[in-house]
């Protein structure tokens, strides 16, 4: 963690592919929130740096700015099939803010020898407009916001996320 940027890490003993294909996934960001402003999403899943998707966004749910609800576009930033992502938003706030979310995913072997993942997910404001660096507001979201993600991102893909923003249990 730096001044401008935070991180958590967190091992699961799921293969990365299943916890990449719920961070490709708009719904799938919706799933995982752990700041409790994300309320929907629209779009396809993403395969590339450069696709985007919606959010529908309740910035009541942090209690600082009477925003209200509104929408903000998703551009992913980087993109390494099961092993990165990282993406902007673009919302209201003009100029764009031009901080950035990402997940990291490694492989990890548990000391009795199965296969594993370790999933850093991260918040960087260190490119922020200089507009919004004067108003000493970030992190917007909390690190235990960041935390809370990793856990119920893990209980997401235990549970057998669908796809859609649903889970099915697996068999």
């Amino acid at each position: 963690m730096t001044d401008e940027c935070i991180e958590f890490r967190r091992v699961m003993a799921l293969p990365a592919a299943d916890i990449f294909a719920v961070l490709c996934d708009p719904q799938g960001h919706v799933a995982i929130d752990g700041s409790g402003m994300l309320m929907g999403a629209d779009g396809s899943p993403v395969q590339a740096a450069g696709d985007t998707f919606t959010v529908h966004m309740d910035r009541e749910a942090l209690g600082d700015i009477p925003m209200g609800t509104y929408d903000v576009e998703v551009t992913i930033a980087s993109f390494e099939q099961d092993r990165d992502i990282s993406w902007t938003i673009v919302g209201t706030m003009r100029p764009p803010i031009g901080h950035r979310y990402g997940y990291a995913l490694a492989p990890h072997t548990f000391d009795d020898g199965t296969e594993g993942t370790t999933v850093t997910s991260y918040y960087d404001w260190s490119d922020i407009h200089p507009d919004w660096r004067q108003r000493d507001i970030f992190p917007v979201v909390s690190g235990s916001s960041l935390r809370a993600t990793l856990g119920i991102l893990e209980r997401t893909v235990r549970r057998g996320y669908a796809g859609d923003g649903r889970v099915s249990p697996r068999v």
